[in-house]
């Protein structure tokens, strides 16, 4: 099962990924191994979005990333090969057990040894950060009750050229739904929160584009 952008039918995401920059074999039989895990693998950024963080991670020139929520690892390898002569990236997760499931395929892909993974609460790891190296990238993809904790950490030691990256803004179409429960779904209505504070926050500008499942992209206001 490959995860599909929203509002995507299958064919038009498989056209849309054949003309963009494809799957390789090593992201293929990752994104493989984590549909056998089940429900929990549609927590597995789509392959466009896969492709699209690559080549921003190049175009900034991205000596270090950090990225929260790592699950089985295909966003970190993204992201890793992209990465400038050098560059490293700093992955936070609390599950070694998906992270490893990730790390054959880094080692394949030639990217595993500028890769560093952090069990433990992203926040507490994030706010052991030493003010440098800038980050030059940020992906948050993790419980969306912290995103405003991670954005924040994130912010403060971010790069001027620095890009935030935010998954699922979109969250299925929910956070435009009037109809929704949010006592049911209280997820819905911590990225509803999220995206508000964000777009009113003096100090970033952003664009939110129907990338995947929704994604932000975040840098200081000029």
């Amino acid at each position: 099962m490959t995860p599909k952008g929203i509002g995507l039918s299958a064919n038009v995401q498989e056209y849309l990924v054949a003309h963009g920059a494809g799957i390789d074999p090593i992201a293929g039989e990752l994104i493989n191994v984590t549909a056998e895990l089940g429900g929990v693998s549609r927590m597995q950024i789509a392959p466009e979005q896969a492709a699209f963080m690559t080549l921003l991670t190049r175009l900034l020139d991205v000596r270090f990333a950090v990225e929260v929520g790592t699950f089985t690892g295909f966003s970190a390898l993204a992201i890793a090969r992209g990465l400038a002569p050098g560059g490293r990236l700093l992955c936070c997760d609390v599950s070694d057990e998906w992270v490893n499931v990730g790390r054959p395929f880094w080692e394949r892909a030639g990217v595993a040894d500028q890769i560093e993974v952090v069990i433990a609460p992203a926040a507490e790891t994030l706010a052991a950060l030493p003010e440098n190296p800038p980050i030059d990238l940020a992906f948050i993809d993790a419980d969306k009750g912290s995103y405003h904790i991670y954005y924040e950490e994130m912010l403060r030691r971010l790069s001027p050229r620095g890009v935030i990256l935010v998954d699922n803004v979109l969250w299925g179409g929910r956070v435009a739904d009037p109809d929704v429960d949010l006592d049911e779904q209280p997820d819905t209505a911590h990225i509803r929160e999220f995206n508000s504070h964000v777009v009113a926050d003096p100090r970033t500008t952003q664009v939110m584009l129907p990338i995947a499942d929704g994604l932000t992209l975040i840098a200081l206001a000029p």
